[in-house]
């Protein structure tokens, strides 16, 4: 079996390999799925070193922050298909869906007393750093953490970088050495370790997900202890339907990507953001097929052009895709790695603090509650569409996405509450919510990556501005408000009657 990329392999204690345990334990919190999956094959890699069978364990908490139906019932979904895709594979899979809050603890720690070893994801956002490092320092036996986070090892980037310009600069330096590394697409073909014999006292306080559980029913998510004000989102999760989703995207949707991507009413987007997040397809899937789509080899890359896009040799099309799934991607999750205060105001670079922190007392013509901006409860219908659309499918158009952030900070009193709402209402409803990119999505708003930007405005200062008005001038947006802001609660069409 290839071996996984030592610089994507983290030693998170210093405990030994046990090779008397009883089984490989791989601990899945970020990259959940079956398939291309290098976590998954370097536990496999270990079991089948060490000649002993391999357990999963995927766990779902129910005290997190912004615990709710919606992301509860994506997840659960994904565990459905891991459900299916390691029974397939005659891999043991435990899913456990914690009944109340702090039901879970003690579990990891049992299957760690009978283990070989630990393998997890490692992951540079929300609480799940904090959660890896408590295991690494109780678990007797050795804790590995792999980055399948990007096609670039988190640990190649090893300083911020302060514009997505840069950033690209060094991909085109770094990033060929790293693209003939990619995770197997099978990590469990041929698997014959046999499987897990469990204790009985053990699987009775820790008992696997119900059939009710993994089929996200709805009874089963009113039982449990979650935000149940925030609803399934029509969107379905797991690996399945992100494989769909991506075969759709390239099929129908990339062709017309490069030139209509921001327009609302094109409907073009690749829809994967929500599957990257929750881990039901991985980066490196996506850019594989899309390389098959284009008929692309690692020949077709140019000499480097000092930052600039269409480095790659792929499509116009295509390289304005790759420059969303790699630059201003991989770029978030830089940051949130290097950084521990990335959901912080303070943590913007200086320049827009300054700007900033000069204009918040400047006077503001509308100002909103929280409450009001999670109820699409605004004077622009603009604004208002885009949140309903948050609101009730857990994503957001992704050129309105950058307008919902701006009008927020002019309508909140002080920079740094805008910071705090926007991550609120972001995490709160967006199934692509707590992710690296969701934090310099919204730092964004507030200056991160971006440049002074004259005429000097009210509120803003040098802060890149963006206008409703504007947007309807530019975009095409007729369905879109047509759609949504209807279920805003009746706000009037900007294109007047019919």
């Amino acid at each position: 079996m290839a071996a996984v990329p030592e610089v994507r392999i983290h030693t998170a204690n210093d405990r030994p390999v046990r090779a008397d345990g009883s089984f490989v334990l791989y601990w899945m919190i970020a990259q959940r799925r079956a398939k291309a999956n290098f976590a998954l094959q370097r536990a496999a890699t270990l079991a089948r070193e060490l000649g002993r069978p391999l357990l999963v364990l995927e766990g779902l908490r129910c005290g997190y922050r912004w615990a709710s139906d919606r992301h509860h019932a994506f997840v659960l979904q994904g565990m459905a298909d891991n459900a299916a895709d390691f029974t397939a594979a005659g891999v043991s899979y435990l899913p456990y869906v914690e009944p109340t809050p702090g039901a879970g603890k003690g579990l990891l720690q049992a299957l760690g007393e009978r283990a070989c070893a630990v393998v997890t994801d490692d992951y540079p956002c929300f609480f799940l750093p904090r959660m890896v490092a408590a295991a690494a320092r109780t678990l007797p036996v050795r804790l590995e953490a792999v980055d399948g986070n990007g096609l670039l090892p988190l640990r190649v980037g090893d300083k911020v970088f302060g514009r997505a310009f840069d950033f690209r600069r060094f991909l085109q330096k770094a990033l060929p050495a790293h693209l003939g590394d990619f995770p197997l697409g099978d990590p469990l073909r041929g698997y014959d370790q046999g499987p897990v014999e469990l204790p009985r006292a053990l699987l009775k306080q820790w008992h696997g997900a119900s059939p009710a559980q993994l089929a996200a029913d709805p009874k089963a998510l009113a039982a449990l202890p979650i935000d149940h004000t925030v609803p399934v989102a029509p969107l379905r999760g797991g690996a399945a339907a992100a494989g769909a989703t991506l075969r759709q995207f390239l099929t129908t949707r990339l062709p017309r990507y490069g030139e209509e991507r921001s327009e609302p009413d094109a409907d073009c987007a690749s829809g994967l953001s929500p599957y990257l997040h929750y881990g039901h397809v991985g980066v490196h899937q996506v850019f594989a097929g899309l390389a098959k789509q284009e008929g692309w080899t690692r020949e077709r890359i140019k000499a480097t052009q000092g930052g600039q896009r269409g480095w790659l040799g792929m499509s116009e099309t295509a390289e304005s895709f790759v420059d969303e799934l790699l630059t201003w991607r991989e770029l978030g999750f830089n940051y949130t790695w290097q950084r521990s205060d990335y959901e912080d105001f303070e943590s913007l670079p200086d320049w827009a603090k300054k700007t900033l922190e000069k204009h918040a007392a400047d006077p503001r013509e509308h100002l909103y509650t929280l409450e009001q901006f999670a109820a699409s409860k605004t004077h622009d219908p603009v604004w208002n569409a885009a949140q309903t659309q948050l609101r009730e499918t857990g994503v957001m158009q992704n050129y309105l996405r950058m307008l919902w952030g701006k009008k927020v900070l002019e309508w909140t009193p002080k920079p740094a509450d805008a910071m705090a709402i926007l991550i609120e209402l972001n995490n709160r409803y967006a199934l692509d919510g707590r992710d690296p990119n969701s934090y310099t999505g919204i730092s964004w708003v507030l200056g991160r990556y971006d440049r002074p930007w004259a005429p000097e405005r009210e509120v803003y200062g040098v802060i890149r501005y963006m206008s409703s008005g504007n947007t309807v001038k530019k975009l095409r947006m007729k369905q879109y408000l047509a759609r949504w802001s209807g279920a805003a609660g009746g706000q009037p069409s900007l294109f007047g009657p019919g």
